[in-house]
């Protein structure tokens, strides 16, 4: 039997077919390692920095707590308290505290009547120009201890904290 030149063509391409689409399918996998190798390393990139961000405001934040919590406790510390809001505290935060605290007989950045025994400040999440960040203020006795839990938000522009709910 005789073959025409006609039939080695279609044969001779799907040689070359097949031969490209070999070559292209092992491009594909040796570049998909390589892609997700980078990934998670941008991923991880990222969550330092925002790792980062929030440890620095919630470090403000406990900076702040610190000195507010010896301000109301000592006896002559009104004016050091309320010079501490004035530092630390947006203009809009300290107006809605005022608000707050007219209407609850009771600090607005405890959220209380009295000063807590202890205080513990805990980074959270950041994003949208905003940092997060629990704070867990201990009452009572250390046999019989009770929290309160806080969220405080800070600028990450300016590291004031704008915003204190309980």
């Amino acid at each position: 039997m005789t073959r025409l030149s006609t039939t080695r063509h279609p044969r001779g391409r799907r040689v070359i077919g097949r031969t490209l689409l070999a070559a292209t399918l092992l491009t594909a996998v040796a570049a998909v390692p390589a892609a997700a190798a980078v990934a998670p390393q941008r991923t991880t990139a990222a969550a330092a920095a925002r790792d980062d961000v929030s440890e620095a405001e919630a470090q403000q934040v406990s900076h702040f707590y610190a000195s507010y919590l010896d301000a109301v406790a000592a006896e002559d510390g009104g004016n050091l308290a309320t010079a501490l809001r004035g530092f630390y505290l947006t203009p809009e935060l300290r107006q809605e505290l005022r608000a707050w605290e007219k209407t609850n007989h009771a600090d607005g950045v405890l959220r209380a009547q009295d000063v807590p025994a202890a205080f513990r400040v805990t980074a959270g999440d950041s994003g949208a120009g905003h940092a997060w960040t629990h704070v867990r203020l201990t009452w009572g006795s250390v046999a019989h201890p009770t929290y309160t839990n806080l969220t405080v938000q800070s600028e990450l522009g300016t590291g004031k904290i704008s915003g204190i709910r309980g």
